[in-house]
């Protein structure tokens, strides 16, 4: 009764009274949905025709880039058209982000998003208030598509929660609106995990989220423990892949399927699994996609007028398909994601820190850094690899000593190797953070 209350009056009364339209938006892409591939790459055509001559008109970067390649938005006529432009990296970002404002917000009324990036390089995203909703309505669509319904509880297993950083007014909307009960993976222990499950029984979530490693490890520690009376009515995994020996194990322990997810702080959510499970729906409402030979997927943002991202190479390699989904919907598809990637870090005392929430923290609170990795050499030892820039100073490494001991205890110890890169492998992945140790305590855990 609860979760219809909250579904057909709390969240529509909130959303007016925030003046958010996202339930609007939410319905009209529900409803357009099942329409035809040629009718959604139409609207992606418009959409796309929009961004052009919004970012020639109003946005410094692509005013210069496209004027000194001898272009104008007037020279798109197809999708394909977009090939000629040039591609925008991460160090465009990182370097530029001012030229990449559009003259047409006030940026101090912009939404500001901070993230290490799908290859750990420190990003921040400014975007509108209706490209917000937007992603907001695109991303309740997909979550409903594994089962959960809007207004039902939601349990997160997930690092530094957002609503933290709001202070009493976040832990009032968390426990009033959202009503999301959170694992943290910064600092997992066996004992927290077992308070947690007994949240999950307690509080009969209708949606379990998470980092792809975060939720094998909480169903192998349920599956260890004997319950399994733990059944949501969705489960979205994303963040990193899930192999098919994750997804076995969480879907034999909770009852129902995992849902595959692929997204990033810079654009939201790319694409997401059906009810079928036959490969990843492209958000195409918000993003339009291009594949490099290479398989290097670029994204163009379809929704952000504010900082666009165009022809962006966002460090994911991925497998497209022409296959049609059984689902019915227009929606193209993504077969495969060879994307991001991260151990978990066992810390001295025994406690297991997921790689993405960690390698986040890096990258994200010290002055200069361009890219991290982290490798655990042994149970006290950290090997930090980072490319750094110009503001990189004796304040960075103080900053980067207080983290590791903040997080791992003053027993750990590190190093830091400043280098050139930090590739990819061959598979195309980006590592993270990997552990030399992780794997064994990982399987005393789940014995």
């Amino acid at each position: 009764m609860l979760d219809f209350v909250n579904r057909r009056l709390i969240l529509p009364l909130i959303a007016r009274k925030r003046g958010s339209q996202h339930l609007q938006f939410l319905d009209y892409l529900e409803r357009t949905q099942f329409d035809s591939p040629e009718l959604v790459r139409a609207r992606q055509l418009g959409m796309v025709k929009a961004m052009l001559h919004h970012a020639w008109k109003t946005v410094p970067f692509y005013q210069q880039a496209w004027a000194a390649a001898g272009l104008h938005p007037d020279a798109v006529r197809s999708l394909a058209d977009l090939q000629q432009f040039p591609i925008v990296t991460k160090s465009d970002i990182r370097t530029q982000p001012d030229l990449l404002l559009s003259s047409a917000y006030d940026r101090e009324k912009l939404r500001v998003k901070t993230t290490s990036g799908s290859t750990g390089v420190p990003l921040v995203i400014r975007i509108d208030e209706p490209g917000v909703q937007w992603k907001y309505a695109c991303t309740l669509r997909a979550d409903q598509w594994s089962g959960y319904r809007l207004g039902q509880r939601v349990a997160k297993v997930w690092g530094n929660p957002e609503y933290r950083h709001f202070g009493l007014k976040g832990r009032l909307s968390n426990l009033l609106v959202d009503r999301a009960i959170y694992l943290d993976t910064i600092g997992l222990t066996s004992e927290r995990i077992r308070e947690f499950a007994d949240n999950l029984r307690r509080h009969r979530p209708g949606l379990l989220f998470g980092h792809a490693h975060s939720l094998y490890l909480l169903a192998c520690q349920l599956k260890k423990a004997g319950i399994t009376d733990v059944r949501p009515h969705g489960i979205i995994s994303t963040a990193m892949p899930l192999y098919d020996w994750q997804r076995t194990v969480i879907e034999s322990v909770f009852g129902v399927p995992a849902t595959n997810r692929y997204g990033c702080e810079e654009v939201s959510l790319i694409a997401c699994e059906c009810e079928q499970h036959h490969g990843l729906h492209i958000t195409a409402e918000s993003v339009f996609t291009e594949v490099e030979p290479s398989g290097h997927l670029l994204i163009t943002d379809l929704t952000n007028f504010a900082m666009p991202l165009i022809r962006y190479r966002i460090g994911d390699v991925v497998t497209t398909t022409d296959r049609v989904c059984p689902c019915g919907r227009g929606l193209p598809l993504l077969e495969r994601v060879e994307g991001r990637d991260a151990d978990f870090v066992v810390t001295p005392s025994g406690a297991l820190i997921s790689g993405i929430s960690l390698t986040e923290n890096f990258a994200l609170h010290i002055p200069g850094t361009a890219q991290v990795q982290i490798v655990q050499e042994e149970r006290t030892h950290l090997r930090v690899r980072m490319v750094v820039d110009a503001t990189f100073n004796a304040a960075s490494r103080r900053k980067l000593g207080e983290l590791v001991q903040e997080l791992f205890g003053p027993t750990m110890r590190y190093e830091l190797d400043i280098v050139d890169n930090i590739p990819q492998e061959p598979s195309g992945k980006y590592r993270f953070c990997i552990s030399k140790v992780a794997a064994d305590h990982l399987q005393e855990l789940s014995a």
